[in-house]
C-alpha cells in the first residue's frame, strides 16, 4: 500500500491513521490482516466495528469532484528526495541483527547456574505456607540477571544444579500490583530442569543454508540481504516522492472542504482505530491521544485534508482516463481471500467496504501515474551515525526475518497472534513473581 496522506496526517500515530485513510475499509479484523500484509505502515485495528451510514457524499460516488477541486499542474512535478541507498554499514547491521536473532542454545550440564543462564524451572510461591493464586508455573524459561523476577528471586537460583529444588526467599514490595501479596514475605521452591546458555552463531555457508532464503553460501546471503534492504529503501523513497508530489499538486490547486460526510467517514474510522488501540494499551482514548500529542479536533483537521486529497486524486483520474474496473476490483479482493485464508470470496468481500476499497485502488493509479509523470531528484542522505544504523537495521530485520523464515507476519497474522498468546501465558505465569 502507498502512502498518500500528507502533512498533518501523517504526524498521527502511525499505523492506525494511515490504516484507516489509506484502505477505507469496513470491518477491521480483515482490514488488519490486509493491510499487515501490504505494508506495515498501514495496519488497521483488529477491533470489531459495524459499516456506518455515512450519508450520500461520503463517497467519491456521491459527489462532482469538480465542486471542489480546481486543478493546477499536476504532471511534471520538481521532487527532491533522498536516495535509496544501502551502505556496508547497514548490510552488516542487518545482519548481525539475524545473527542475534538466531543465537545458539546450548545445555550446561557440568556446572550449577550462573549469571546470564537460561534456566528452565518450575516453581511454587506460598505465603505462611500457602500457595497464592500466580504463583505456580512449570517448564518457564527464565534468564539469569535478566530483572523478570522480583529482588533476590534470580539471584536465588545461583549455584543450583541441574535437577536441584531449592527454596527462595523473597520479600514482595509494598507498592506492588497484587494487594494480597504486596509488602509480604515469600517462599518460592523452584526445581531448576535444565541449565542453558546461547551464543552468537558464526555467518557460516552452514548457518545461511539454515535460514531457508534459497541461497547457499556467504556471499550469496549478503546479496540476497542487500536486495532486500534495497528493495524496502526503493519502496520508502518511492513513497517519499509520490508524499512530496502529492503535496505539490494539492498546492497547485484551488480546494474547497470537503463533503462533511466524507469527513466524518475518514474521522470516524480513525477515531475508531485509535480507541482501538488504546484499549491494547490500557488507556481510554482521550490519554492516548495526548499521549500521541494530538487531539480529536486535530484527528478531524486530518480527516478533512484526507477527503481533499482523495477528491483532488479522482480529480486526476478523470482528467487521464484512469479508474478502477469491476473486473480489477473482482481480481484484488478474490487474490486477497485467498491470501488472507478466507475459503469464501463473498465471506471476505462481505467484511469488506468495497467502495472504499474501490477508492484506495484509485488512489494507487493516481499515484503511480504522477511519479511517472514527475521529475523526481535523488539526493544523497545524510550519513546516519552507528547507532541509528543499527536501530535502522534491527528495524528493518523485525519486518523482513519472518519472510527468511517462511513464516512473514507481513503475510498472514498468524506470527502477531501466537506471539499474543505467549505473552498472555507468560503473563498469568509470572504476574505474580514479575516485577512489572
Amino acid at each position: 500500500m502507498k502512502k498518500f496522506i500528507t502533512g498533518a496526517a501523517l504526524s498521527l500515530a502511525g499505523a492506525a491513521l494511515l490504516g484507516a485513510l489509506m484502505t477505507g475499509c469496513g470491518n477491521a479484523d480483515t482490514d488488519t490482516a490486509e493491510a499487515t500484509q501490504e505494508s506495515a505502515a498501514a495496519t488497521e485495528t483488529s477491533a470489531e466495528t459495524e459499516t456506518e451510514d455515512y450519508g450520500p457524499e461520503a463517497y467519491l460516488s456521491g459527489i462532482n469532484v469538480a465542486d471542489y477541486v480546481t486543478l493546477g499542474e499536476y504532471k511534471g512535478i520538481e521532487v527532491s528526495v533522498d536516495a535509496a541507498v544501502v551502505t556496508d554499514e547497514y548490510l552488516d547491521s542487518y545482519i548481525d541483527y539475524v545473527l542475534q536473532s538466531n543465537m545458539v542454545r546450548t545445555e550446561i550440564t557440568d556446572r550449577p547456574v550462573e549469571e546470564g543462564d537460561i534456566v528452565n524451572i518450575d516453581y511454587e510461591g506460598k505465603i505462611d505456607g500457602v500457595a497464592f493464586d500466580g504463583g505456580t508455573a512449570q517448564g518457564y524459561d527464565l534468564t539469569i540477571g535478566s530483572g523478570t523476577f522480583i529482588d533476590g528471586f534470580e539471584d536465588g537460583l545461583i549455584g543450583a544444579q541441574t535437577g536441584e529444588t531449592v527454596d527462595v526467599d523473597v520479600t514482595f514490595p509494598e507498592n506492588y500490583p497484587g494487594e494480597e501479596v504486596a509488602g509480604k514475605d515469600a517462599v518460592f521452591t523452584v526445581t531448576v530442569n535444565s541449565i542453558s546458555v546461547e551464543t552468537l552463531p558464526e555467518l557460516t555457508d552452514e548457518f545461511v543454508q539454515g535460514l531457508g532464503v534459497g541461497v547457499n553460501t556467504v556471499e550469496e546471503y549478503r546479496q540476497y540481504a542487500y536486495d532486500l534492504l534495497m528493495e524496502e529503501e526503493q519502496a520508502t523513497h518511492d513513497s517519499n516522492a509520490e508524499i512530496a508530489i502529492l503535496e505539490a499538486v494539492m498546492a497547485n490547486s484551488e480546494l474547497q472542504d470537503p463533503p462533511e460526510d466524507m469527513t466524518n467517514r475518514y474521522y470516524s474510522r480513525i477515531i475508531d482505530n485509535m480507541t482501538y488501540y488504546a484499549s491494547m494499551y490500557g488507556y481510554d482514548l482521550e490519554t492516548f491521544l495526548s499521549m500521541q500529542g494530538t487531539s480529536e479536533d486535530e484527528i478531524r483537521e486530518s480527516a478533512a485534508q484526507a477527503g481533499q486529497e482523495i477528491i483532488v486524486m479522482q480529480a486526476i483520474a478523470e482528467a487521464e482516463g484512469l479508474s478502477v474496473t469491476d473486473e480489477e476490483l473482482d481480481a484484488e479482493i478474490e487474490s486477497n481471500a485467498g491470501s488472507l485464508g478466507y475459503d469464501d470470496v463473498e465471506e471476505y468481500r462481505a467484511s469488506l467496504d468495497v467502495e472504499g476499497y474501490r477508492e484506495y485502488m484509485m488512489s494507487e493509479k493516481v499515484l503511480d501515474f504522477l511519479l511517472e509523470n514527475a521529475v523526481v531528484t535523488d539526493v544523497e542522505p545524510e550519513t546516519e551515525s552507528a547507532a541509528e544504523t543499527t536501530e535502522a537495521a534491527e528495524t528493518e530485520a523485525a519486518e523482513t526475518e519472518g519472510t527468511e523464515a517462511e513464516a512473514s507476519a507481513a503475510e498472514t497474522e498468524t506470527a502477531e497472534t501466537e506471539s499474543a498468546a505467549e505473552a498472555e501465558t507468560e503473563t498469568q505465569a509470572t504476574e505474580t513473581t514479575s516485577e512489572s
